[in-house]
């Protein structure tokens, strides 16, 4: 069975506590689809301390589960099938041990450093800090940073093809004087991957060739017009394997078990954003709000980016979230009065019990409020990274460059936005899906019309390594099992007075169900529209509210049905509640969905 056409496929997460194992198999039809699932605990630290115990105990659950066995007498995984057997393909992803953690470098901190953390954060790495000559920190300040923080790896850029040398030098000068410890292991030389300036290999491998393992790859800036990532971000990936994970109990063992390379598991989730943005040609959003990190991805004209909100999550980093939002900007989704000090105290009880789970409405809803302003500022830091090039068509001395205010424009456009995809405890395990759709809707404020969907049970990352060996698969487990489609949103942008009209809504569904609707402003709808329905309507904004083609002109739109619905938002956008807004708890009981 050639790696190509697998009938059978066995896939792992190995999450920081839980490892997840799929099992997909190719029907008779010839479509790939989701058979069963397990987990079990992740088993990397003590006393335990090899990762494989806990990838066999969640294939274990999928033995059980499935009545087959894909596990050897001497405790490895079978593969190909033979006599019912085992599977034809093995592949994981991995974030346990920290995931992977990177310093970024670059000359100017709004360009080389920046395209520099991109490429770091497309390939599924926490970025600890960026390094530039131009950030305000002295020398020996740079220097005590890198030895403090040990990243696993550090990614040095800087200067277009051609040009000076002396800033991207002295920054390899700056890392080799911090001698940096990795850590994980005691007997390697750390990581170092140099993507700047050609003209600076020389230099830069006299400085650091000896005392780190220096990998030169292409410059990531190569001209100031064009961003050049994808080499430093697969250098990147094979580097995650052969040292950080190398060093990770068990990794080695787990590493000759599968048939693809391990992927850290947000780049994985990053991988199959991209394919499906890709194959669709479609732009999309996906989020995965977890315990301490919230990451966003967005496709947008095939860009790909992504970032990681690291103080932003729903249990071991709630209070950072409290901290960044304020009392006000959580009260203000809260649909009763509580005071700030017991609010604190709830929050402080879910950061040192992070396992727990809500267990009354009033709990639930306090942290479906905090999803949502973890949500909204992930999200602000995330437009405000996906940027076009800094510097381009610009003539600048090196001085001048050092000066460069922030200057590119956010690629994030909501109008063009045509999916949302939610993920994470907090929106997978939501108790109603709606719950679950108006969180993402009133964090992200789609304006236009856009679908909403959530990932079942997470399996994003499995299936973003194994868009690496089968797309075929990957994309059809991904829409026929992973995402379940809440519904499509109708959202104008504009404000106007409550209680007129702002949106009209007319067809007939592929069901031959009839729409005519007419929401006005301020107010929110939910029209139930079954899965796998659809309707080409005619969409009439008022004067004064835009639907992509200019405020009052209509537009014809296919609305898609889900599990949820049609949801109709003429709240207007930018929507803005506040604590004091005029009869805020009414309004918020009007607009829930059940």
């Amino acid at each position: 069975m050639s790696q190509s056409t697998p009938k059978t496929i066995l896939a792992t997460d190995c999450g920081s506590t839980t490892t997840k194992a799929i099992l997909i198999e190719q029907q008779e039809s010839g479509e790939y689809r989701l058979v069963v699932r397990g987990e079990a605990p992740t088993t990397v630290e003590a006393p335990f301390e090899d990762v494989t115990k806990g990838v066999l105990n969640a294939v274990r659950e999928v033995e059980e589960l499935a009545d087959r066995h894909f596990i050897s007498d001497d405790e490895t995984i079978l593969r190909p099938v033979e006599n019912g057997k085992g599977t034809d393909i093995y592949i994981s992803t991995s974030s346990a041990g920290g995931g992977l953690q990177m310093m970024v470098s670059g000359v100017v901190k709004s360009m080389t450093a920046e395209s520099a953390e991109r490429a770091a954060l497309g390939a599924g790495s926490i970025v600890m800090d960026v390094l530039a000559s131009n950030d305000g920190r002295l020398a020996h300040e740079k220097i005590e940073r890198i030895r403090r923080l040990r990243p696993d790896m550090i990614l040095l850029s800087g200067g277009i093809d051609g040009g000076t040398t002396k800033h991207v030098v002295e920054l390899a000068e700056l890392i080799a004087a911090a001698r940096p410890r990795p850590r994980l292991g005691s007997g390697y030389k750390l990581p170092v991957i140099f993507a700047g300036n050609k003209k600076a290999s020389d230099e830069v491998v006299k400085t650091l060739g000896e005392i780190t393992d220096l990998k030169l790859v292409e410059n990531l800036r190569p001209v100031l017009e064009h961003e050049n990532l994808g080499p430093a971000r697969d250098k990147i990936h094979d580097l995650f394997m052969e040292h950080v994970m190398a060093q990770a109990p068990g990794y080695s063992k787990l590493m000759s078990w599968t048939d693809a390379p391990i992927m850290p598991t947000p780049g994985a989730v990053g991988a199959i954003m991209e394919t499906i943005a890709k194959k669709d040609g479609i732009d999309l959003v996906g989020v995965d709000i977890g315990g301490a990190t919230t990451d966003v991805f967005s496709v947008f004209g095939e860009v790909f980016n992504r970032t990681v909100s690291a103080n932003l999550g729903m249990s071991y980093s709630v209070s950072n979230v409290l901290a960044e939002a304020g009392f006000d900007n959580i009260m203000r989704w809260v649909p009763f009065d509580i005071n700030p000090e017991v609010l604190r105290d709830r929050i402080g009880n879910k950061m040192i019990r992070p396992t727990t789970v809500p267990q009354t409405l009033e709990d639930l809803q306090i942290e479906q409020a905090i999803a949502r302003e973890a949500l909204r500022l992930a999200f602000i830091q995330h437009k405000s990274f996906a940027v076009g090039l800094k510097g381009v068509q610009q003539e600048r001395s090196i001085s001048d460059a050092f000066e460069q205010k922030m200057s590119g424009e956010t690629l994030v456009d909501m109008m063009s936005l045509n999916l949302l995809v939610g993920s994470g405890g907090v929106l997978s395990h939501a108790p109603k899906r709606s719950q679950a759709a108006q969180m993402v809707i009133d964090a992200f404020q789609p304006e236009g019309v856009t679908r909403l969907a959530v990932d079942s049970i997470f399996m994003m990352p499995q299936l973003g390594v194994l868009a690496t060996v089968n797309e075929k698969a990957a994309t059809e487990v991904f829409e026929k099992d992973c995402l379940i489609h809440l519904g499509t949103c109708v959202a104008p942008i504009g404000n106007g007075k409550e209680g007129r009209e702002a949106i009209q809504v007319n067809g007939k569904s592929a069901n031959g169900k009839d729409i005519d609707i007419t929401v006005n402003y301020g107010d929110m709808i939910l029209i139930p529209f079954e899965l796998g329905d659809s309707v080409h309507a005619a969409i009439h904004p008022a004067k004064g509210f835009d639907m992509g083609e200019g405020p009052g002109k209509p537009v014809e739109r296919t609305l898609h049905g889900g599990v949820v619905g049609l949801i109709i938002d003429a709240r207007g956008r930018p929507f803005n509640l506040k604590r004091d807004t005029p009869d805020r708890v009414g309004k918020l009981q009007r607009w829930k969905f059940d």
